[in-house]
């Protein structure tokens, strides 16, 4: 499917990707222990995860150093070079982890993240987390320099506060280089970044949104609340507030209202809760769903062919407005 008439500017870069990318997390191979959230996936299956998304007419795909200590990377290099994709047909976003780490590393393990993405280009390297021994200014200071050295294109940080995101963005306006983006969590059941200022400040200074766990881990699809035998399944899931008992009756009105509009456009209720996300705050917002299997694919892909009406957008801010 071709999406270019879809494409969108990334903050104020010249980065133009779909509004929904690939999160490439699931890729990790269990290697670490942050990789080890997901089951191994088999490399035939990440090959039809990424050709599936190609298909469907996705252009980009996020990864960080932190999943799988560069596994996901590579399995991500791999999956696209099967696919025949060349150096500059596709877009992709990396991290650097920051903690118990200095700003100079940034520029001590770069050559690391350019080994496990070749012959790909970094085209967006973010801070993972504001967690480092130097602040974000440092940070962005030493990001600076991999920019003008070229070996990366553009600069983003993640899980950055409306401040921090702020002194990053001055840090690099000084330099005359954009903050393109600050990637966090967000989905309808989680719009915190609506009331902490991050949003706002994100569209004051033309910065974009990457939502992660944009279908706030399957549970904005109703399938927990349809079928509670799934809970016991879920891992790490189960701890948190949003899938025990009170959670789910808490977030069951606005799925009721995802489930009745999925009915409406004749799509899934991931596709729109997706389609709300990159749409209801114009062009600020990009998602990125992970996949673990076919169907998932098609969902995220499938996110990107129709639009949710004015009317019907506004109906689902004011149902989830309890999440902000």
């Amino acid at each position: 499917m071709d999406n270019t008439d879809k494409l969108r500017s990334l903050g104020r870069t010249d980065m133009k990707i779909t509004p929904v990318g690939l999160g490439c997390w699931q890729f990790s191979k269990q290697k670490n222990m942050a990789g080890k959230f997901w089951p191994t996936l088999e490399d035939d299956l990440i090959d039809k995860v990424v050709s599936l998304s190609l298909e469907g007419g996705i252009n980009w795909f996020d990864t960080a150093e932190l999943y799988g200590n560069g596994a996901s990377e590579r399995e991500l290099s791999r999956a696209l070079q099967a696919a025949g994709k060349k150096p500059g047909d596709v877009l992709i976003a990396t991290k650097w982890w920051p903690m118990f780490r200095f700003a100079s590393n940034i520029a001590k393990t770069i050559d690391q993240r350019i080994k496990a993405l070749r012959p790909y280009p970094i085209d967006l390297y973010q801070v993972h987390q504001p967690w480092g021994f130097s602040n974000e200014r440092s940070e962005m200071a030493a990001m600076a320099e991999m920019l003008v050295k070229k070996l990366i294109k553009n600069i983003g940080v993640s899980n950055f506060s409306a401040k921090q995101m702020k002194n990053a963005w001055e840090t690099l306006d000084k330099k005359g280089i954009p903050l393109a983006s600050n990637q966090v969590r967000y989905n309808l059941l989680d719009r915190k970044i609506e009331s902490n200022g991050i949003m706002e400040t994100a569209k004051k200074l033309g910065i974009s949104i990457i939502a992660y766990s944009p279908l706030a881990q399957g549970l904005v699809t109703g399938k927990f609340h349809d079928n509670p035998e799934l809970l016991k399944n879920i891992g790490f899931r189960k701890y948190n507030s949003q899938f025990k008992p009170d959670g789910l009756e808490k977030s069951r009105p606005i799925v009721m209202v995802v489930k009745e509009l999925a009915l409406k456009y004749n799509v899934t209720p991931s596709q729109i809760a997706l389609n709300w996300l990159v749409n209801y705050h114009g062009n600020t917002v990009f998602a990125i769903p992970g996949a673990t299997k076919e169907i998932h694919v098609k969902e995220n892909t499938g996110a990107m062919s129709f639009r949710l009406s004015d009317e019907d957008m506004v109906r689902l801010d004011k149902e989830s407005a309890i999440f902000k």
